[in-house]
């Protein structure tokens, strides 16, 4: 948490003269837009529809097998979900999950929720006893970040709000408000894996989601 404090206030320091488009993406294809262009856009790059579900598809990332699911959110997609399709031992979705954790931690597009140490399964942990008899969940969490981008999110926000001359004095409460809203930028754009059980046999499963297309509430 410390960490993401740090990159936020980075993210005060200046600002970018380009916008790009700020979502979350998945092997370099935005996590937004309709469902059927998701698809569309993920066939392209090779994945193919399971036989029991046409809107599945079923391919190969990060040289592993996977299963691939479009969600959505008021016919918007806010979340692509990769399912390792093979049911692994402990031993071996112990090593899978923490050499994920350092493939995302060595990733320069990445940043570690928390310090990303903290992820990784001790080799001497039961992990498969804390599931089963205690519920714990084994996950990681990353979030995926351009300085640029966030830095002209950032200073477009506070335009619409202040005068030059009031952003020229950076009162306190503003460099407060900086903060808040790249932190709040950050937390758009979260990629996160996580440890599923059936049966004895584990699997990772890994998210990436657009905070921006995320249920809010506001539906209810």
């Amino acid at each position: 948490m410390k960490k993401l404090l740090l990159l936020a206030s980075v993210l005060m320091l200046s600002f970018a003269m380009n916008a790009q488009e700020d979502v979350t993406k998945f092997l370099g294809i935005p996590v937004d837009g309709t469902k059927s262009e998701m698809i569309n856009k993920l066939l392209a790059k090779g994945f193919t529809r399971t036989e029991y579900d046409r809107e599945v598809l079923e391919g190969e990332f990060n040289g592993m097998s996977v299963v691939v699911n479009v969600q959505t959110n008021n016919n918007k997609v806010w979340r692509i979900m990769v399912f390792h399709d093979a049911g692994y031992d402990e031993a071996n979705v112990r090593i899978l999950f923490n050499n994920l954790v350092h493939q995302f931690a060595d990733n320069s597009r990445y940043m570690p929720y928390d310090a990303w140490e903290n992820f990784i399964i001790p080799d001497d942990e039961d992990f498969g006893y804390e599931i089963s008899v205690h519920n714990k969940r084994y996950e990681a969490t990353f979030l995926q970040y351009d300085y640029s981008t966030a830095q002209e999110k950032i200073q477009e926000m506070l335009q619409s709000k202040y005068t030059p001359e009031e952003l020229e004095s950076q009162t306190e409460e503003m460099r407060t408000e900086k903060l808040e809203l790249a932190q709040d930028l950050l937390m758009k754009k979260v990629v996160w894996f996580m440890i599923g059980e059936q049966y004895g046999r584990y699997s990772i499963v890994m998210f990436y989601e657009n905070g921006y297309n995320k249920a809010d509430g506001s539906d209810l």
